[in-house]
């Protein structure tokens, strides 16, 4: 076993998920539940393939028209595998009562988030990575699609946080899956049109654009804790 590359593979993930953890200054979530969503997303991916297979199947795919692979992004990808984080987020996290303010939303989504983004990166470097390449991709994944993944994850988790508790719940949830599939199919769709000269760029525009609303999200979610005014 090469240690050196499992870490380079798993620590990105991890050190995302111990930031985010950090944050929730005011209330800590019990290890046990952060561990158990971390543990339903490094299951997830099993879910997305048998999707993916449907989708294919259906003929989505990366094509040269644009329109095509606009659909593979969002619908093929984004929806699929936002979608099974949305509902592990809302199976294994929603209705325990240590759910108790909006900031445990981020933290939850980003450990189902951070699970699946350790499984898929264990796919792309041991297995879809011939040797002499698995370090690059191990090292690229780190600061692209991780850090790409856990800003799906705040902003789903911010809209999430806040429908535990309002009266508009039905709106909030489907705000949190919506706003999700939106970035990640974004990021994904300009990563897909290769036919397109410097197009790529716009995939690194929306993960910027994705950070900066997720830091936002999570001050938001500090200020507003029901538990910040015991310290």
């Amino acid at each position: 076993m090469n240690w050196l590359l499992l870490a380079l593979t798993i620590g990105p993930g991890m050190l995302i998920l111990g930031w985010v953890y950090l944050k929730d200054r005011y209330e800590k979530e019990p290890l046990t539940l952060v561990a158990l969503c971390l543990l339903a997303g490094l299951l997830s991916p099993l879910a997305v393939l048998y999707f993916n297979l449907l989708w294919q199947n259906a003929g989505f795919g990366v094509s040269r028209n644009w329109l095509d692979t606009a659909l593979y992004a969002y619908v093929s990808v984004g929806l699929t595998e936002e979608g099974v984080k949305w509902l592990l987020l809302l199976l294994v996290a929603y209705p325990r009562k240590d759910f108790n303010e909006p900031f445990d939303g981020i933290v939850y989504a980003v450990a189902v988030s951070m699970g699946f983004a350790i499984s898929e990166n264990l796919l792309y470097v041991f297995y879809n990575s011939q040797p002499h390449e698995a370090y690059w991709v191990a090292i690229l994944r780190g600061f692209t699609a991780v850090p790409a993944h856990a800003t799906f994850a705040i902003v789903m988790g911010y809209f999430v946080g806040i429908s535990k508790f309002s009266p508009m719940r039905p709106v909030y949830l489907a705000l949190g899956l919506l706003s999700a599939v939106f970035f990640h199919g974004s990021y994904d769709f300009f990563l897909f049109l290769r036919n397109i000269p410097g197009i790529s760029i716009g995939a690194f525009l929306s993960l910027y654009f994705g950070i900066r609303l997720s830091r936002r999200a999570i001050l938001m979610h500090q200020k507003d804790s029901p538990f910040r005014l015991k310290f």
